[in-house]
């Protein structure tokens, strides 16, 4: 079968796993949380898209001994399969174990846009039903010369997705970002009714998607106290509150402009389904300190299933054997999660 062929939804998920820049965490925490044990769900068919030598490298700096073959197709279920700790491989562009670990290069970050590229030309296809990716760094990126600056960027672009939004989200809240990687001030200039309305529609159609019949959404705003009126700024009054009304007169259950400070607590103890955040660090800081192992990053908007980690590429601990593959386990766990839902099954575990 040729990529350009589409082939049935299989029965069985089958999700690929992007390797990640080979000079960080990513394929540590890829061996560790697909080698040595079973796969996180039996009933699902996980392949790696990235490089096998640098795989195999990784997993013996943990002191495993997984079964790594490169397969010609993620259809091929490889001379391993169902075999306890069997790794598939689809090997992307050359081999990465030259390349030290810790340092950004031009080389990596070929590579792991490769990995990426790859795995999204194959689930437009049909061939997967979504992807999970370990991370990159947009150094490295940079310095290989890909203008786009982060995965969500690059999968909307990819894809072809008018809308697009970055969730993350544990077992004890839900966030969606309205902006994403930019400058603080830059950010502020991007908060619009038009975007903050898309954002809280997108949110409202995946809930419903992973089905939640009604879900409740708190809109954040910007400034401190929510503006206070507009005494702290005047976002809330131009762009936020005017996408509440239009959302809620569209039937969305959306609240806000909320204090940002509060609002976050008030999601955790149930009163939200999610809450839309304006600016990265405000969506990013209260998931990650809930626990950065059990946090997971999906894209909203795309024709698949898209989840990563929620950290990145962790050059300090890379090549060290120390690193936590507890994020990606939760990952792939949440995209199997969603892929289900989608089909109406059930069965999930990620909240």
């Amino acid at each position: 079968m040729t990529s350009t062929q589409v082939s049935a939804a299989p029965a069985r998920p089958r999700l690929a796993v992007t390797m990640g820049d080979p000079a960080g965490i990513g394929p540590e925490i890829t061996a560790a949380a697909l080698a040595g044990v079973r796969a996180p769900d039996q009933d699902a068919d996980i392949v790696v898209v990235g490089d096998a030598a640098r795989l195999r490298q990784a997993a013996r700096l943990l002191g495993l001994t997984p079964a790594v073959e490169t397969v010609e197709t993620v259809e091929d279920p490889g001379a391993g399969a169902g075999a306890e700790g069997a790794v598939r491989v689809l090997q992307t562009g050359g081999p990465t174990d030259h390349l030290p670990f810790g340092q950004v290069s031009a080389d990596a970050g070929r590579a792991s846009y490769g990995y990426v590229e790859t795995a999204v030309r194959l689930a437009l296809d049909g061939r997967l039903d979504g992807i999970v990716t370990a991370p990159i760094h947009k150094e490295a990126w940079h310095a290989a010369g890909i203008a786009h600056p982060d995965h969500t960027s690059t999968l909307a672009a990819l894809t072809g997705a008018p809308r697009h939004a970055m969730m993350l989200a544990n077992d004890e809240l839900r966030t969606v970002l309205v902006t994403t990687h930019l400058p603080l001030a830059k950010a502020l200039t991007e908060i619009t009714a038009e975007r903050v309305l898309g954002i809280v529609e997108l949110a409202h159609d995946e809930l419903r998607a992973l089905g939640i019949t009604s879900p409740r959404i708190a809109v954040a705003g910007v400034n401190p106290h929510a503006g206070e009126g507009g005494l702290f700024g005047d976002e809330e009054a131009l762009a936020i509150r005017p996408a509440v009304e239009a959302a809620r007169a569209a039937g969305i259950d959306a609240s806000g402009p909320h204090p940002p400070d509060t609002v976050f607590m008030r999601a955790r103890r149930g009163e939200f389904d999610i809450v839309v955040a304006q600016y990265h660090d405000q969506g990013l800081i209260p998931v990650k300190l809930l626990g950065i192992e059990e946090g997971v990053n999906a894209t909203l908007g795309l024709p698949f299933v898209r989840t990563s980690v929620d950290h990145g590429t962790a050059f300090d601990l890379a090549g060290t054997g120390r690193a936590d593959a507890g994020s990606l386990r939760y990952a792939i766990r949440s995209a199997l999660d969603l892929v289900r839902a989608r089909r109406g099954q059930s069965g999930g575990s990620a909240r």
